[in-house]
C-alpha cells in the first residue's frame, strides 16, 4: 500500500504524536508498504524525507483573499481562531500542491488534519482520522480557567473549536480512538456516530525502549534521595504547576526525594518562578529536552502525570515498562492505563493535596512502592504490544480500501 500519514502540528517535534506516526512508518516500511510523512514547519508545509516543501508566504496571499474580514468575519473574533484557520488551509492548499492522488490510504492525526485532506483528497483514497486527545477539551478548559483571556461560553471562539471537533473526527471513512475515554467523548460530546469509531491503545517498541535504557544517563542519583520524575511538556494542560505545589505541601513532611522535570515549553519560566516561590529550588530540577529518558526512567523511584488533560501519553506507558509505579490524575484516558492501588495511585485532577499524600505514601513505604512498579511493568510489557497496535492498523486499512 502506499500510504501518507499527515498532521496539523510542526514536525518533527517531540510529542506524542509525533512518536507515534514514525513508530507507524518504520513498522509499515519493514511490512514492504511505503510510507511518507506530511506536516508543519514553522514557516512551510513539507514532507520530511522528501524534496517536497512549500513556504507559507507563497500561500498566504491566496488564503487572506479568501478569509478576509469582510467575507468571514467570525474567524476573526479571536486571534487563535484566526491562527489555526490559517494553519489549516496552508496544509490543506499544500497537500493539493503536493498530489494526493497517488496514495492509497491518507491517516492523519489530528482534527485540523482530517478536515484539511478530505476536502482535497482523490475520491478513490481512504481516509482514517485518528484523534489523539480533544483539542476542543483543551482549548476551552484554558479559556474557562483563564477568564482573562475574555472569551466566554458559548462564543464565536468556544464554538469554533467544538466545530472544528465534530467536522474533523468525522471527516475520514472511519474515526480511531486509543481508549473509551476519547470514544464517549466524541459521540457524546461532539457529535461523531458511534458506529464510525474504532478504539484500540497505541503500542510501544518494548525492544527499542529497552535498547536505549541500557544506554544509561549522564544523570546521577543523589544519595539519600528518591528520584520522582515528570516528562512532559511544559504547557497549562500538563498540569505541572499542581506537581510543583504537591511538592511544596511534601517538603513540610520530608525532605529525601528530588523531582527532575523534564521537558520544554511555554510555561517554564512561570513554573520556575512557582518553583522559587515555594523554595524548591534545590528539591525540583528542570531538565529541559533529553534524548535519554528512557535512562532516567530506568534509575528513577515514582513517575508523575498530573495532568488535567491527556490521552494516552507515551511517558506512562515507558514510566510502566520501566517498572516504576505512575501516579495520575483522573484526566482522560488515565485511569483506563493505571489500575488504583495495583499499578499505581490515582488522584482528582488538580488537586495538590492529594498528590503530596501518595507521594509521601510511596516514599515512606519501599514494598509498596516497589509492588506497584512491578505490577506495573508486567502488564504494561504485556499490554503495549507494538505488534498488536500495527495489526488493527492494517485492518481499519483494509476495511475503509474496501468501502
Amino acid at each position: 500500500m502506499r500510504i501518507l500519514l499527515a498532521t496539523f502540528w510542526q514536525v518533527p517535534h517531540v510529542g506524542g504524536v509525533w512518536k507515534y506516526m514514525t513508530q507507524l512508518k518504520q513498522r509499515l516500511e519493514l511490512m514492504g508498504h511505503q510510507v511518507d510523512l506530511l506536516g508543519n514547519g514553522p514557516d512551510k508545509v513539507h514532507m520530511p524525507g522528501s524534496n517536497k516543501e512549500i513556504a507559507k508566504e507563497t500561500l498566504r496571499p491566496l488564503i487572506a483573499a479568501k478569509l478576509s474580514a469582510s467575507r468571514v468575519p467570525q474567524i476573526h473574533v479571536d486571534p487563535y481562531v484566526m491562527h489555526c484557520e490559517f494553519e489549516r488551509y496552508y496544509l490543506e492548499l499544500a497537500a493539493a500542491y503536493f498530489g494526493l492522488e497517488y496514495y492509497d490510504i491518507i491517516h492523519t492525526h489530528d482534527i485540523f488534519a482530517a478536515r484539511a485532506l478530505g476536502r482535497v483528497k482523490s475520491p478513490r483514497t481512504a481516509l482514517v482520522a485518528h484523534v489523539h486527545g480533544s483539542v476542543a477539551v483543551e482549548v476551552t478548559m484554558n479559556y474557562r480557567l483563564n477568564p482573562r483571556l475574555g472569551v466566554a461560553e458559548n462564543s464565536p471562539a468556544w464554538n469554533y473549536f467544538n466545530g472544528i471537533e465534530h467536522y474533523g473526527s468525522t471527516s475520514g471513512d472511519v474515526t480511531v480512538t486509543a481508549n473509551n475515554w476519547q470514544k464517549q467523548l466524541l459521540v457524546n460530546s461532539f457529535g461523531v456516530p458511534e458506529a464510525r469509531i474504532r478504539v484500540f491503545p497505541y503500542g510501544l517498541d518494548i525492544d527499542e525502549f529497552e535498547r536505549q535504557a541500557s544506554k544509561g544517563t549522564t544523570m546521577q542519583r543523589q544519595p539519600g534521595k528518591k528520584i520522582i520524575i515528570c516528562p512532559a511538556r511544559l504547557s497549562f494542560v500538563k498540569g505541572i504547576d499542581i506537581l510543583i505545589t504537591a511538592l511544596g505541601i511534601l517538603k513540610w513532611t520530608r525532605q529525601d526525594w528530588v523531582c527532575w522535570v523534564v521537558g520544554d515549553g511555554e510555561q517554564r519560566a512561570e513554573l520556575e518562578k512557582l518553583t522559587a516561590a515555594l523554595q524548591l529550588q534545590h528539591n525540583v530540577l528542570f531538565l529541559g529536552v533529553r534524548d535519554d529518558i528512557p535512562g532516567l526512567l530506568r534509575i528513577s523511584d515514582i513517575f508523575v502525570h498530573s495532568c488535567i488533560q491527556d490521552n494516552q501519553p507515551f511517558s506512562l506507558m515507558e514510566a510502566q515498562v520501566a517498572g516504576l509505579p505512575a501516579l495520575v490524575s483522573t484526566a482522560g484516558g488515565l485511569p483506563e492505563m493505571v489500575e488504583h492501588d495495583v499499578t499505581g495511585l490515582i488522584s482528582p485532577v488538580r488537586d495538590s493535596v492529594k498528590l503530596a499524600e501518595q507521594l509521601g505514601l510511596l516514599l515512606a513505604n519501599d514494598s509498596l512502592r516497589e509492588q506497584l512498579g512491578h505490577n506495573a511493568k508486567l502488564w504494561g510489557t504485556a499490554h503495549w504490544s507494538m505488534d498488536r497496535m500495527v495489526e488493527q492498523v492494517l485492518d481499519v486499512y483494509q476495511s475503509v480500501m474496501k468501502k
